[in-house]
């Protein structure tokens, strides 16, 4: 048997809920060099959207390695890595590896924070130059709607800046260079977590709506679209009719959820009819048995649509920057439900979809060609120069000191006195706490916080 030529690649993944470890995790997977032998160290940052057993088990990927942090352990173990394969050129100090790759998996604020974070204890623990430190990635989850040059200037100063389309890819640069910051970053992708077979019929026909946490967000949307969803399978009953859920009651995912779908179809006069299901699970799986995608705007409509799967975004509450569902214009996928009643068929245009990295051509395998080719050159220099984000305490001196504060940074990047000590694992009691803190919080944001709205409205 000859031997085996793939090279060990050891990876971080910091993510700071259940889609963006997914997100992160496939990513990884996907850029990492074709020859590579892959060692995966998943870390959650601890917060209100850690996600729990139930939902890391449903996003279905394995790491070799998964635990809880907060950001300055995790920048700490970072630093314990690099120090221990710069003075031992191999396995670190007490065993810590010595990465070669980092993806951050953040909203942008969290990731601003751990690339001045790294810079500063990667500057601390191996001096200043050409240092050998892993290749640092950063990118988006799914469609890129609100935000965008705020999002990608907190993601400045990353290795690569992944972006999941031709689309995104020119907007990214268009964004650095117009302000003057090197572009050189953003790399062309597609979404890690495409796939599945191509789209067969049904039988029964089944029609899936893709719910989202946080859109729309008001109690009187959230109802309407569940209403029409009902009405929808009492006027087809011959037809399945599935509204998939991110989360269970009482779980974050990326977004905040104030009106939990299962707490409003508790409400629904005369009960759900027999072919109306709530489901859970694998998005994929999900997909697998669907004949009709509907959504506002979810990224599960860019998975159907790559398995050319009939895809509709709603125009029910309008066609709105709020809403996300603008990003569809020119799609062909727009449509209402009384357009789907009345037994409307969508026909996506094919030009969009060549443009938001759907890759329903066929392309899918190529499209991560470009990351895999730039980060095994980066490897191959044998040490890399410091991080260099935009956002600097003099280009930014009243923005940039409180997104570091809010993850025990200070100016530098340095940790401030009091942060969590990495060496020190939370005794029983602080772990109770903890738990009970976020239980408390959740339901701060489900039940307290909407009826207070509601006072407030009276």
């Amino acid at each position: 048997m000859p031997a085996s030529t793939s090279k060990s690649l050891r990876v971080a993944v910091l993510a700071d809920s259940d889609t963006r470890w997914k997100w992160g995790s496939l990513t990884a997977n996907r850029i990492a060099p074709a020859d590579s032998d892959i060692r995966l160290d998943g870390y959650l940052l601890r917060g209100r959207a850690t996600p729990t057993a139930r939902q890391l088990e449903e996003v279905g990927v394995r790491a070799d390695s998964l635990r809880e942090v907060t950001a300055v352990e995790f920048l700490r173990e970072m630093a314990r890595a690099s120090e221990g394969a710069a003075s031992e050129g191999a396995e670190g100090a007490e065993g810590a590896p010595a990465y070669d790759l980092v993806v951050l998996s953040l909203v942008g604020g969290a990731v601003q924070a751990m690339l001045h974070g790294l810079s500063y204890q990667w500057r601390e623990s191996l001096g200043p130059g050409r240092v050998k430190r892993p290749v640092v990635v950063t990118g988006y989850v799914g469609v890129v709607y609100e935000k965008l040059a705020d999002g990608l200037l907190l993601r400045h100063g990353a290795d690569l800046v992944l972006a999941n389309s031709r689309q995104d890819a020119d907007r990214f640069t268009a964004v650095y260079e117009g302000v003057g910051a090197d572009a050189s970053s953003v790399t062309e992708v597609a979404l890690p977590f495409l796939g599945g077979a191509a789209y067969e019929k049904h039988a029964p026909y089944t029609v899936v709506f893709a719910a989202q946490p946080s859109v729309p967000e008001s109690r009187k949307d959230r109802t309407y679209l569940l209403n029409r969803l009902v009405k929808h399978a009492r006027l087809h009953p011959d037809r399945e009719v599935l509204l998939k859920l991110r989360s269970k009651p009482g779980e974050h995912t990326t977004h905040i959820e104030e009106q939990p779908y299962q707490r409003l179809a508790e409400r629904i006069p005369g009960g759900l009819p027999a072919n109306f299901r709530l489901v859970y699970g694998h998005m994929g799986e999900v997909l697998d048995r669907t004949d009709l995608l509907v959504t506002i705007s979810s990224t599960a409509a860019l998975e159907s649509l790559h398995r050319r799967i009939p895809t509709v975004v709603l125009t029910d509450l309008g066609v709105r920057e709020s809403l996300g569902n603008h990003h569809f214009v020119g799609s062909g996928c727009l449509a209402s439900w009384d357009e789907l009643d009345a037994g409307h068929e969508p026909s996506p245009d094919e030009q969009w979809v060549g443009r938001q990295g759907v890759a329903a051509d066929g392309s899918y395998e190529t499209a991560f060609d470009a990351a895999r080719e730039r980060i095994a050159k980066l490897l191959g220099q044998g040490g890399l120069t410091a991080l260099t984000p935009y956002y600097t305490p003099a280009t930014a001196p009243g923005y940039l000191p409180g997104i570091l504060a809010r993850h025990h940074l200070g100016p530098d990047g340095s940790p401030l006195p009091g942060a969590p000590d990495a060496d020190k694992e939370p005794g029983p009691v602080r772990q109770i706490v903890r738990r009970a803190a976020r239980g408390a919080y959740r339901h701060g944001v489900q039940r307290v916080a909407p009826v207070i709205r509601r006072m407030g409205e009276l």
